[in-house]
């Protein structure tokens, strides 16, 4: 009986120091454990960091492409912008230069068509001579009807070219006759025909001219006698022929 008690000490000495080993090695696969869960957060944590530092650097250069891109569109943009803006101005003068010269055309078409009523006035101006009182107030009357129809042409722009002792210039002038003149050079304007007018700086009519070929020709003296001496020679030649 006593044998057994000592073994039953001896037993129960065990289970203390079972205890304190399964004790310790609760307390390592404790820390194991908490080792292993820590491992994972951190490889994650430097994969997600690293995942957002490869979307970043994409979104930058995908962001940088498309500024490039729209930068490019813009300039295109911006020249085209330039050039209609360019052809519409030029398209605008066109319009406004051809509307300024139908203009002109109409106005010298219409008064083209009345300057041959200002011939007729001047020439009954220069042809009638009033004696009596009555010719003399018709006479005023007339000037007076002159007088306002040259105002008009006048406010229109229209003015008479004056043209006598002038050098014939084809783009003013219209030469009818050419005669030689003592008093005039050669290709001067001698008389005036028919009166020329200019619209605004332009010719809205020639003038028809005379114009002056220079002094008519004339032989020397000299070339005069040096044909009375041949004459005489062969005059006495044909004498002594004939006897």
């Amino acid at each position: 009986m006593e044998d057994i008690k000592v073994e039953n000490l001896e037993s129960d000495d065990n289970p203390e120091i079972i205890s304190e080993e399964i004790i310790e090695s609760q307390d390592n696969a404790v820390n194991q454990e908490e080792n292993v869960d820590s491992n994972p957060e951190d490889v994650g944590g430097k994969d997600i960091e690293r995942d957002v530092s490869n979307d970043l650097k994409n979104t930058i250069s995908n962001n940088d492409a498309r500024l490039e891109q729209l930068e490019k569109e813009h300039e295109t943009l911006k020249s085209q912008y330039v050039r209609i803006a360019a052809d519409f101005e030029n398209f605008r003068k066109r319009q406004s230069r051809d509307q300024d010269d139908l203009k002109i055309q109409l106005v010298s078409k219409a008064l083209t068509a009345i300057l041959p009523i200002v011939d007729n006035f001047e020439r009954a101006r220069q042809q009638l001579k009033p004696e009596s009182e009555e010719a003399q107030d018709l006479h005023r009357s007339y000037q007076g009807l002159y007088k306002q129809l040259v105002d008009v042409l006048k406010q229109q722009g229209v003015a008479p070219m004056r043209v006598v002792g002038q050098s014939f210039d084809p783009n003013l002038h219209e030469a009818v006759l050419r005669e030689p003149s003592e008093e005039y050079n050669e290709d001067v304007i001698t008389e005036e025909l028919q009166r020329g007018y200019h619209l605004d700086g332009k010719v809205l009519r020639h003038a028809l001219v005379k114009v002056s070929m220079g002094p008519g020709t004339k032989e020397p003296q000299d070339d005069i006698k040096k044909d009375k001496v041949e004459e005489q020679p062969n005059s006495e030649l044909n004498e002594s022929e004939d006897n």
